[in-house]
């Protein structure tokens, strides 16, 4: 097992645009993923499993709902160490952060922006302490990109709701205790519900084979007849935008966890090449070698910029979703380069999984893809600079 030798790159010397406790908040999560996450986290990919373990951890560091107010059993942080918090997870596994962006923003959010105060009190302290673990049910077989046209539905049946449909690719479904699922009225219009395990007609089969986040536990989540309460509805905003306000705050989070990745492919090969000798000096010294190294740095820097300025917008409650859709596309994409050229400077021991980056570089091609492709977001940023909409 190999130590984790992590150095965070800061060129611009970003750190001192961060507060004492934002400092505070990112390096405790930094010293957890080192000492729980790096031993353990290739084994974990490599047979296909999440390392249930650690969930009590994450919630240790605040990563569940870390900007939920106290009282419902969140940190109270701001927007800023919401996304450092991602960011020192996904540098440690892309699959970790998943887990935790799906509890906090797709799960958390939801029941505390749109429920009311019951459901508040019922389910944000039990998912803050990870006594329950939540699932988010947008994306269908049938209906990913376009999740206007999902088929899931449910009929006011009196004193239940009875709820029909399939979602998949769903992040935590295997094991969670609660799903917050989007479904059709019979009006057509869509809705949030709390499902919760032991529902009868409630499955949620496990999806294998997977070669990119192989350290999440993906799965369906399955619902034929499901009675679900009519106390379970949450009441406070309903249409394609509550889950799409539930997707900014994902897809903030994973602007900055991208950026994880990123660092730790560029530290990797960074320190890989000033050991790796060849022709009798160290690959480091090669032009070109040097040429991959300056470009990955610049790309992490502009990443690094880019997020803390949405996240100064974000905590002022000024961020756009178009803001966030660029910031999401830019630093997955930047990620996503940097792994590739990592993965080249080490050769062959590139591919290995005695190095973190082709592990990263696997999950990154999830990450381009979910919580809107690298395409959709290309022609939401379209719409937003034309006012002319591509999706019509």
């Amino acid at each position: 097992m190999k130590p984790d030798l992590f150095q965070a790159p800061d060129y611009y010397n970003i750190d001192e645009l961060l507060t004492d406790e934002h400092l505070l908040v990112r390096d405790a999560a930094r010293e957890w993923v080192k000492r729980e996450v790096s031993p353990i986290i290739e084994e974990y990919a490599q047979k296909a499993e999440f390392p249930k373990q650690i969930i009590g951890g994450l919630a240790e560091i605040g990563a569940f709902g870390p900007y939920i107010p106290v009282e419902y059993g969140g940190a109270g942080l701001d927007q800023i160490s919401y996304g450092l918090i991602m960011q020192e997870i996904e540098r440690g596994d892309s699959g970790v952060r998943s887990t935790a962006s799906v509890q906090s923003s797709l799960v958390m959010y939801p029941i505390w922006k749109y429920g009311n105060e019951e459901q508040r009190q019922k389910y944000l302290p039990k998912l803050a302490s990870g006594e329950w673990m939540g699932s988010f049910g947008l994306t269908e077989p049938d209906h990913g990109s376009n999740p206007a046209g999902m088929t899931t539905n449910f009929k006011d049946m009196g004193d239940h709701y009875l709820l029909n449909g399939a979602k998949m690719w769903i992040s935590n479904a295997p094991f969670c205790q609660v799903a917050v699922v989007w479904a059709k009225s019979e009006e057509g219009r869509i809705h949030g519900l709390i499902v919760e395990r032991g529902m009868e007609g409630f499955t949620t089969p496990e999806t294998h084979n997977k070669w990119s986040l192989r350290a999440s536990s993906t799965g369906e989540l399955i619902f034929d007849n499901v009675k679900v309460p009519k106390e379970n509805l949450l009441p406070n905003k309903s249409g394609l935008g509550a889950p799409l306000g539930c997707l900014d705050s994902a897809r903030y989070g994973i602007a900055w966890g991208a950026i994880g990745a990123a660092m730790d492919c560029y530290d990797t090969a960074l320190r890989y090449s000033k050991e790796r000798m060849q022709f009798g000096k160290p690959i480091g010294q090669f032009q070109l070698q040097q040429k991959k190294l300056a470009e990955m740095i610049t790309e992490i820097t502009k990443a690094q910029l880019l997020a803390w300025r949405l996240g100064v917008m974000k905590e002022n409650g000024t961020a756009t979703t178009a803001q966030i859709s660029m910031a999401k596309r830019n630093n997955v994409d930047m990620a996503i380069n940097v792994a590739r050229e990592a993965r080249q400077m080490l050769g062959g021991m590139g591919i290995t999984g005695e190095y973190s980056i082709m592990r990263h570089s696997m999950n990154l091609e999830s990450v381009i893809t979910y919580e809107g492709t690298h395409d959709i977001h290309l022609l939401i940023t379209g719409l937003d600079i034309t006012g002319l909409n591509a999706f019509k």
